[in-house]
């Protein structure tokens, strides 16, 4: 099989920005090419113009061009004379691409399109309860109207993703995976047993703002915690600051603060590390389709706390393999971290009940021959 994925990131030092759809992505191109399939990959959005191979997967990056009207019509237009060309020169047989701004609207490719569901911008911003730009919605709209077929990475993104555009068909739901071997830790006993660890991007939807209050609330309980923190900072929409991380240390207490230690941006390789050292992972995101950091964490036997919304509930069952908690509690949320600090006995019994999920659900082996049944059939309607 030959499969494509337009895609604005991609895990890569020669491309400008990668986050959870990138990982995904990449997660999913590199298990592909493991059982013998071809993967192409289209990044568009970029500096300049490239084509290299990385272990396998063809990767082109696509420079993004500015036009004096138009431009989101005719860059569009560029992209998908582009990839048609690669199409037939390479025989691809389906290209995959996000949901996000509905970047496939007014393209007709020379394969089936497959859209995933990773959010939509309507669907942040039904969740942060925040007016989107109606072109936007227009173009997402457009773009899921006019695909083959819709998978979405959880049951919850699926539902409410439905309820947004109106859309009536079915959508099959297969969830993001990770490589278990990349992903495995054979030191939980020598981990820091006070230390909190927050991986993922510094953002206002992931709750780092809420995380910050939390916090407050467990250093008076627990004078010796420590919280670590690793990503890219991001501009707040909200407040228009530049720096969410300067917004999180101005709501720090004064005791607090000390307490808090920010990494920056951390190679991917090198994430594992950081996760084996810590006792907690804790994500209380506010928006999310599917938490990547999530599984990331449950697989190197973390507990993990994250917020009690719907996508969480695809994949954690409470008390059982981590916790769901209400973010905006930050009095119940900071209870619930402190008695995980002094509970040696029963971490262990969800730490490892964690593993297990995740070798069950979302093991990427599984996980790629699911998209593979999937691709075929839509291959073959067409």
């Amino acid at each position: 099989m030959n499969i494509g994925f337009l895609t604005p990131e991609y895990p890569h030092s020669n491309i400008a920005h990668s986050a959870g759809i990138g990982t995904s992505i990449k997660n999913l191109a590199v298990e592909l090419i493991k059982q013998q399939h071809k993967v192409t990959v289209f990044v568009y959005g970029q500096h300049s113009d490239e084509v290299f191979n990385e272990g396998g997967v063809i990767i082109h990056k696509i420079a993004h061009q500015k036009y004096i009207i138009g431009g989101w019509y005719f860059y569009r237009k560029k992209l998908e004379k582009y990839i048609n060309r690669t199409i037939q020169k390479n025989n691809i047989q389906l290209v995959e691409a996000p949901d996000w701004t509905g970047i496939t609207a007014f393209m007709k490719f020379e394969c089936p399109l497959l859209i995933r569901l990773h959010g939509t911008d309507a669907y942040f911003c039904e969740l942060e309860g925040r007016k989107q730009k109606f072109k936007n919605y227009i173009f997402e709209k457009t773009a899921l109207k006019s695909a083959d077929a819709i998978v979405s990475v959880s049951e919850f993104a699926a539902s409410k993703t439905k309820e947004i555009f109106k859309i009536k068909s079915n959508i099959l739901t297969i969830a993001n995976g990770i490589d278990l071997i990349k992903f495995k830790n054979n030191k939980v006993e020598s981990c820091e047993s006070k230390t909190l660890l927050y991986f993922g991007t510094i953002i206002r939807k992931k709750g780092c703002l809420e995380l910050a209050s939390i916090f407050n609330e467990l250093i008076k309980l627990n004078k010796n915690v420590r919280l670590v923190l690793i990503g890219n900072d991001s501009n707040d929409y909200r407040t228009g600051s530049k720096s969410t991380y300067s917004l999180m240390v101005n709501l720090l207490s004064k005791q607090a603060k000390p307490k808090v230690e920010y990494l920056g941006k951390v190679p991917y390789d090198l994430l594992q590390v950081h996760i084996e050292k810590t006792a907690i992972c804790v994500f209380p995101s506010l928006a999310e389709t599917f938490g990547m950091v999530t599984i990331e964490a449950m697989a190197m036997k973390k507990i993990v706390v994250t917020s009690n919304f719907g996508w969480n509930k695809d994949i954690i069952e409470d008390g059982i393999n981590g916790y769901l908690r209400n973010p905006k509690n930050h009095i119940e949320f900071a209870k619930t971290l402190n008695e995980l600090l002094n509970n040696n006995a029963k971490n262990k019994l969800i730490s490892t009940a964690a593993r297990i999920k995740v070798e069950e659900y979302f093991d990427i082996k599984k996980i790629a021959k699911q998209n593979i049944n999937y691709y075929t059939t839509v291959i073959d309607s067409k």
